[in-house]
């Protein structure tokens, strides 16, 4: 089964520097029909203007992936770790046993990331910070694991939970299959673009830019690009 989200149907905060989309119950917003998919608890779609961001504040046992869509995160936390994530890449923290960070964008254009939270397998890890690039042409016309806890995603960053974030880049008509194992279950996420997603039912769906869509009760689906798009999905435990 195929749910959409669309973007203008997401929850929304805006202030002076922050415009944010809640895909799921998050902060002020609530629906109780919206909240979360299994273990991915947040998929928030954050627009920060430059010079500003979140000031230093806590998490604890949770795994927050970091996409980039626009410009460039830069990221501190009380253990000493530092950094900046660049559009395409991907920064990864464990919260753990807790954490205190900040997360600025220095730049002189707004900044467009992702922030998705996944609750961890085990509570109470050391926390720690990862980052790594994942150039686009490396995930042309493929879903490739950005961050994951399955032992088969060698090359993702490491998140304790049974979990993983996939991209893919596609151009026009180019398609790419994901199959979900049994009481598995996704969500995905077009960055960019538009595309056809099927699932192996037979339903089929059309989503646009900053969509959203929860993947449930099927074995798989199919993801083709209606023109050149980028995508993501996430595969938890149903």
């Amino acid at each position: 089964m195929i749910d959409p989200r669309p973007f203008d149907s997401l929850g929304r905060f805006d202030n002076d520097w922050l415009a944010a989309r809640y895909h799921f119950s998050f902060a002020g917003y609530h629906d109780p029909r919206r909240g979360g998919v299994g273990p991915l608890l947040v998929w928030n779609d954050d627009t920060i203007q430059p010079q500003t961001g979140f000031e230093q504040h806590g998490h604890r046992d949770m795994e927050i992936i970091t996409y980039v869509r626009k410009g460039a995160i830069s990221h501190r936390d009380h253990l000493g770790n530092e950094g900046r994530t660049e559009a395409g890449d991907v920064q990864v923290m464990s919260a753990g046993k807790g954490i205190l960070h900040a997360e600025f964008n220095r730049e002189a254009e707004p900044t467009q990331i992702y922030q998705i939270w996944i609750r961890p397998e085990t509570a109470g890890v050391p926390p720690r910070w990862d980052a790594r690039s994942f150039p686009k042409a490396a995930r042309a016309g493929a879903l490739t694991a950005l961050a994951s806890g399955r032992s088969e995603d060698a090359d993702a960053l490491r998140i304790h939970a049974d979990a993983a974030v996939l991209g893919a880049t596609l151009t026009q008509g180019q398609s790419v299959e994901h199959d979900f194992g049994p009481d598995r279950q996704g969500y995905l996420v077009v960055a960019l673009g538009r595309v056809s997603v099927t699932d192996a039912e037979g339903q089929s769906v059309e989503l646009g830019p900053r969509d959203g869509a929860v993947l449930s009760a099927t074995a798989g689906v199919t993801v083709t690009a209606e023109e050149d798009a980028e995508i993501l999905l996430a595969d938890v435990k149903a």
